[in-house]
């Protein structure tokens, strides 16, 4: 695939660099990302890849752009207050990159869904914000052979990792889901959301962006992958820290005995309002 002149010159400084060069723009041209959640983390994670060039970015979002949104939800303007989240991304998006193909998914993920959705994609991204859905991705991204690049915030703290537990860890075994990190989601009201307990708004952008960089980084086949490390941030100290995860044997997905066979709902958590905050 050829690059017109307008496609050289929108892109040219990812052109320049050897990691990615003509044939690496080409390919993102060529790549289709799916984002859960059109948020906090979505937000800047969406934008960063239409500028980038991702040929086909899908958003998955059931709600409606509200005022407390705005704080952080910087693909939202307040003129659209009131509009379904999907259609006002979409509109953002195509203002910044006319070129891209944007399709709209404003429904909830649930486990009726979860797997067509993802089979359309090269790769997801998880901006939601409840855990009931972040476990479903994860799960529908293990059946599904798609890698996983997941990100939370909560007040001033945040984490992001790329998951990929049908690939091999090159120390033995294979690398982790999110389930070997987090096993289940925790009991409702466990962990606060964050319009109980608060985000910095600005910091959602770090995250968020730094997604869309593993991402991008997924895509092209470049640098060194999350999979297997997770990147914990602190705002307030200024702290970026990377810790290894390895896969758990006992892990009800991907483990020794694996217990979960099908996608599904998880038990009582599906009304569960916990969450670590990404939207």
């Amino acid at each position: 695939m050829g690059l017109t002149e307008a496609q050289i010159q929108r892109y040219a400084r990812h052109i320049l660099l050897d990691e990615i060069g003509g044939h690496g723009q080409a390919r993102l041209l060529a790549s289709r990302v799916l984002v859960v959640g059109a948020g906090g983390l979505g937000s800047p994670l969406l934008m960063y890849l239409a500028a980038a060039g991702v040929g086909t970015i899908g958003i998955v979002d059931s709600d409606q752009v509200d005022l407390s949104n705005l704080q952080r939800q910087i693909v939202h303007p307040t003129a659209r207050i009131g509009q379904t989240k999907v259609a006002s991304a979409h509109a953002t998006l195509a203002a910044i990159n006319p070129e891209i193909h944007i399709i709209e998914h404003a429904v909830r993920l649930d486990a009726t869904n979860a797997g067509s959705l993802i089979a359309g994609y090269d790769i997801v991204a998880d901006g939601s914000d409840n855990f009931p859905t972040r476990f479903l991705v994860n799960d529908a991204c293990f059946f599904g052979r798609k890698p996983l690049v997941s990100g939370a915030i909560l007040r001033f703290d945040g984490q992001v990792a790329t998951f990929k537990p049908y690939a091999g860890d090159p120390d033995g075994g294979h690398l982790p889901c999110y389930r070997c990190l987090y096993g289940g989601p925790p009991p409702a009201g466990e962990v606060p959301s964050c319009a109980e307990a608060g985000v910095l708004g600005a910091f959602c952008g770090v995250v968020g962006s730094l997604q869309a960089t593993e991402v991008i980084k997924e895509l092209l086949g470049i640098g060194d992958s999350l999979a297997g490390w997770l990147v914990i941030l602190d705002a307030l100290g200024s702290r970026f820290r990377k810790v290894r995860v390895k896969a758990d044997p006992g892990c009800p997905l991907c483990g020794e005995a694996p217990t979960i066979r099908r996608l599904e709902t998880e038990a009582g958590a599906a009304a569960a309002d916990a969450a670590i905050c990404h939207g």
